[in-house]
């Protein structure tokens, strides 16, 4: 039984935030700004810290769909297969081990995060304004896992491919995550869910060209 009895027993992010749209938008624009606008992080680096908070919080949904998006843009798979348990031996670039440091620790005990661990990130030369951005992406991840955990959001293993391919095809594209947002708004209001969304196609039709932007 779904936790919500007015949405299907494992319900998709688009069922559950199309009935409850409230924010969510404005949720999606932020994640726009911090995970595809200017930054001292790339894209593909912002992507690795959102999918280490999503492993770290074992929500497998998001882990995986940002797993995908860092992927597509340039993090290298065998990254992953140590990146939750043990960074250092990830394979990864040095100098982001005290960022996910720092995420790690606001992540699983926030009231112990210190001036030191801060100072472990300028040390690897990051800026004040890259130890924003891992906060603001540790941040939003920390809520969006609550959201997709507390919610019992799933997808099938076959729209998730869909989503890594539009993805690939838009690796230039800077509001993803907004783009999404508008079209479950428009596919609501046109009445397009549960298993017609579900079938796809419906992106095609008359809704002002929604865009079917990454899972968040």
């Amino acid at each position: 039984m779904s936790k919500f009895p007015s949405l299907p027993a494992n319900p998709e992010m688009i069922e559950v935030f199309a009935t409850h749209s409230e924010g969510f938008e404005s949720l999606c624009d932020y994640h726009d700004t911090i995970l595809r606008g200017p930054s001292p992080l790339s894209i593909a680096e912002r992507e690795l810290i959102a999918a280490y908070v999503s492993g770290l919080n074992q929500c497998d949904f998001s882990y995986n769909s940002h797993r995908s998006f860092a992927e597509v843009h340039g993090i290298a798979p065998e990254c992953f297969e140590l990146l939750v348990s043990d960074p250092a031996a990830a394979g990864l670039d040095e100098r982001l081990l005290p960022l996910l440091a720092y995420a790690r620790k606001l992540t699983q005990a926030p009231s112990s995060v210190s001036d030191s661990d801060a100072d472990d990130v300028y040390a690897a030369g990051w800026s004040e304004k890259a130890l924003f951005h891992t906060i603001a992406v540790t941040g939003i991840f920390n809520l969006m896992n609550r959201l997709v955990e507390g919610t019992g959001i799933t997808t099938d293993p076959t729209r998730r491919n869909a989503t890594r391919d539009r993805a690939a095809n838009e690796q230039d594209n800077l509001t993803p995550y907004a783009g999404f947002a508008r079209s479950i708004t428009r596919a609501s209001e046109c009445g397009i869910l549960g298993d017609a969304m579900m079938g796809g196609g419906w992106e095609d039709q008359d809704l002002s060209a929604p865009s079917a932007g990454p899972s968040t």
